[in-house]
């Protein structure tokens, strides 16, 4: 198992070697798996970035990010501005269905709302906003209504989930109610925990799924 500063450098190495990262001055400290972001950044891109470069470290169990996004004054924009921007953003995201998501801008930070059929739909509107200037942060409250209705089969989600080359479903426990997928167990990587959520979202008629994936790097190794 990794100490406490070999994961800390393993997740500050990480978040350096991205190239929107490279110069930023972004804080990390790491206890029993528990990693911790500070510092300030000059885009919500990048704040973003230094999470995923986090999450995909060995060993990383849970993350704690407080990482500031700041702007030169030059760079600031009104809500109106953002606003704006964002709506043209959403309208030439073919994934994202047109008058479907709502957008409030409040100092900087957007709230989307609405509903949706599909995950990939309310995770592709927040993406096509990372990169706008003048963005702080983003509130992603789409709900998902699917059109499908036919009854969520527990084996239909255990069997795409075990598809997949890049998750151990060994130790993955699928539980079905109504429109609801919960997923309990144990992982060995963020990564795993995170791609079996999204495979499991993928689920015709699904509305819910509560991702309550353990990660456990050790578990790997003495499993």
């Amino acid at each position: 198992m990794k100490n406490n500063q070999e994961l800390q450098t393993d997740v500050q190495n990480a978040i350096k070697w991205e190239p929107l990262l490279s110069a930023a001055e972004i804080g990390v400290t790491a206890k029993d798996g528990v990693v911790s972001l500070t510092g300030v950044v000059d885009s919500y891109a990048k704040k973003m970035e230094a999470e995923k470069a986090a999450k995909k470290v060995i060993g990383v169990k849970a993350l704690v990010e407080k990482i500031e996004v700041k702007f030169p004054n030059s760079w600031n924009k009104s809500d109106a501005e953002i606003a704006n921007e964002v709506l043209a953003a959403l309208k030439s995201n073919w994934t994202v269905p047109n008058d479907k998501v709502t957008v409030m801008v409040e100092d900087g930070w957007i709230t989307l709302e609405g509903e949706l059929s599909w995950n990939y739909q309310k995770e592709a509107a927040k993406i096509a906003v990372h990169y706008l200037a003048g963005v702080k942060g983003v509130t992603n409250n789409i709900k998902i209504k699917s059109e499908h209705h036919d009854a969520i089969e527990k084996k239909d989600v255990e069997s795409a989930i075990g598809r997949s080359w890049s998750v151990d479903d060994s130790d993955i426990n699928v539980s079905v109610s109504g429109t609801t997928v919960t997923l309990t167990g144990t992982v060995n990587s963020w990564y795993q925990k995170e791609e079996a959520g999204r495979i499991a979202w993928n689920t015709p008629g699904i509305w819910h799924v509560k991702n309550d994936l353990a990660v456990d790097y050790y578990y790997a190794l003495v499993g």
